[in-house]
């Protein structure tokens, strides 16, 4: 007998499994557990272009704090907003918990992308269920698009000088 059929069995095994509808797997999804502190609270780091975010989630009734100020007041503008709480309405948990996070470097649409970023990822380290929900919807990766660093004998970091023929 190889090496392959000691682990997985004869072929004839593995069809007469799959047709009598077992599941057969060679290795169970790694099984993650809730991280929170002696609060209640998880925490995570969330980080886009030069913006980092520290954030900390507990149940509660969906209060927002950036910098100590409400979200409606750091954010003005309603997609900033919109944006930050993408991820509870994807895990179909809106207004279930209360975030404060404080947030330092960048501009406000970077800062507001850091905060996505850290309520996902402390989302996953309260409810390890929602990982999969999250992932799928891709905000627990992290944008890593940075600005291009300008250039010696250019304008910016890419575009030259006008040119002048006089």
């Amino acid at each position: 007998m190889s090496e392959t059929q000691e682990r997985t069995g004869t072929l004839a095994d593995l069809k007469g499994a799959v047709a009598t509808g077992q599941v057969v797997s060679t290795q169970d999804a790694p099984v993650y557990e809730a991280k929170r502190d002696a609060q209640g609270r998880s925490y995570a780091t969330g980080r886009r272009k030069d913006a980092v975010a520290r954030v900390w989630i507990k149940p509660g009734k969906g209060d927002i704090t950036v910098n100590g100020r409400p979200v409606g007041t750091y954010f003005a503008r309603p997609v900033l907003r919109m944006l930050i709480t993408q991820p509870f309405l994807v895990a179909d948990r809106y207004n279930q918990f209360d975030v404060y996070c404080t947030v330092t470097g960048g501009g406000l649409s970077g800062q507001a992308g850091a905060v996505r970023h850290g309520i996902s990822r402390a989302l996953t380290h309260y409810e390890p269920t929602l990982r999969g929900i999250l992932k799928a919807a891709g905000f627990l990766t992290r944008d890593s698009r940075v600005v291009e660093r300008k250039k010696y004998g250019r304008a910016k970091a890419r575009r030259s000088f006008q040119f002048s023929k006089r």
